[in-house]
């Protein structure tokens, strides 16, 4: 039985990811298993990708502080893999509480979770509690148990490519990373499974190349372009970064560099008319478009998430969880990235084949209602306005932008025009 993108995430929720190690590499087997199309890529430890160096592998077994007196264990592990600094290096100690506080990290604004903390590239270790739970320890000595392990090993990617008729590609990318928390890290490589899955099954014969890539955030981006960039530079005409997609609050668009590419019009033109979209400066950047625009670089990608994030409550901490990610926010994600497919691949530029308005009554494509109130729109306005954009030079994302219209209703409409003869849908100009 096929499982809902909610029931996925629930299923990896439990993996402690990192950027590397086996949480990570186990999230990877689960999308593989699901898409054979995936395949993956390990960087060694020591490799240079660019100006970086993969770090060693980082493994965790488990973590915990014991209250020596009474025998009690906090900040453990096993119950919450956010309790630990992630990459923390093997301890085993005995320390006084004043000495270990300075090791235990909380949120004093909310002092009922739990924050996520880590320390990639410079040796350290420590603890994640509440600050409730961290005023409450009780004086005196306590073990201190991190069992963790930092080896040479890998850094581990995977990635697809569906091809089309064209080279051009569309390029989807998402990370897996982060522990368990819901919407920062499962809702994006769930919808990214969701749309390859979409792709394949729609599409056949799909016009354009279809690339996704599953990665740590920054670093296995940085190394994933050391390999393709000048391939991705040549063939990339639009891309999307998945972050945080998961929550019914908003829906967020952090633009590309200059805000002013393909996709930008795309994601712009699919927000269209839905409720609470906000739309974020690059000067707002924070995920994987870091490195797809930076500099010599500069792929048409940008950034979409439902609630943007660092913008919600429980970003980067344990109440991060199904409380905040819903079905119908993970389905409300993938139909905005459904209608950017079905543009592409329907035809971006179309053209009317006739000189001025065609007759669309002969076709019944005009209905005949005659109004009694003068403001009231007019049932085949919206067919209309439509045409009145297909000139051949106009993308599907321009005229929705032109007219203010969703790009749902933009491509059903093209479909029934296209149905009817009375355009010619012409590819990426």
């Amino acid at each position: 039985m096929e499982l809902s993108l909610l029931e996925q995430a629930k299923k990896l929720f439990p993996l402690c990811r990192s950027i590397t190690g086996n949480g990570l590499r186990k999230t990877l087997d689960y999308f593989e298993d699901l898409h054979p199309d995936l395949n993956r890529i390990s960087f060694p430890t020591g490799a240079e990708v660019f100006d970086w160096l993969i770090p060693k592998e980082w493994n965790i077994n488990n973590a915990y502080i014991e209250h020596l007196e009474t025998g009690k264990k906090y900040a453990d592990f096993s119950i919450c893999n956010l309790h630990v600094v992630g990459y923390s290096e093997p301890i085993n100690l005995v320390m006084e509480l004043e000495d270990l506080k300075s090791k235990i990290y909380t949120l004093a604004d909310q002092p009922n979770w739990i924050p996520y903390v880590t320390s990639y590239y410079q040796k350290n270790w420590g603890f994640c509690m509440s600050e409730k739970e961290k005023n409450n320890l009780p004086e005196g000595k306590y073990k201190v148990v991190i069992d963790s392990s930092l080896d040479d090993g890998f850094l581990e990617l995977s990635h697809a490519i569906i091809k089309g008729t064209t080279t051009e590609e569309i390029f989807f990318s998402s990370y897996v990373c982060h522990p368990s928390m819901a919407n920062n890290e499962l809702s994006g490589p769930v919808l990214l499974s969701a749309i390859l899955d979409y792709v394949k099954k729609t599409y056949k014969n799909n016009k354009y190349t279809y690339r996704f890539v599953l990665l740590p955030e920054t670093i296995g981006s940085i190394s994933y372009l050391s390999l393709n960039y000048k391939k991705m530079k040549e063939n990339i005409i639009s891309g999307f970064n998945l972050s945080c997609v998961g929550d019914e609050r908003s829906y967020s668009h952090v633009q590309s560099a200059y805000g002013n590419t393909l996709s930008d019009k795309a994601l712009s033109a699919a927000l269209k008319g839905l409720e609470n979209v906000k739309t974020y400066s690059y000067l707002q950047r924070g995920s994987d478009e870091r490195q797809y625009c930076a500099p010599g670089i500069d792929l048409p990608l940008c950034t979409f998430c439902r609630t943007k994030f660092g913008e919600y409550p429980e970003y980067h901490t344990s109440a991060d969880d199904f409380s905040v990610v819903t079905e119908n926010g993970l389905n409300g994600s993938l139909e905005v990235m459904k209608s950017i497919i079905d543009a592409f691949e329907l035809g971006l530029n179309p053209s009317v084949r006739t000189y001025c308005e065609p007759q669309l009554g002969k076709r019944g494509l005009y209905p005949n209602i005659s109004k009694e109130n003068n403001n009231e729109r007019h049932p085949a306005q919206t067919r209309m306005d439509v045409l009145a954009y297909c000139n051949g030079e106009n993308s599907i994302f321009d005229i929705c932008n032109l007219t203010g219209l969703n790009l749902r209703t933009v491509v059903d409409e093209i479909n029934i025009l296209d149905f009817n003869d009375l355009i010619i849908n012409n590819c990426n100009k």
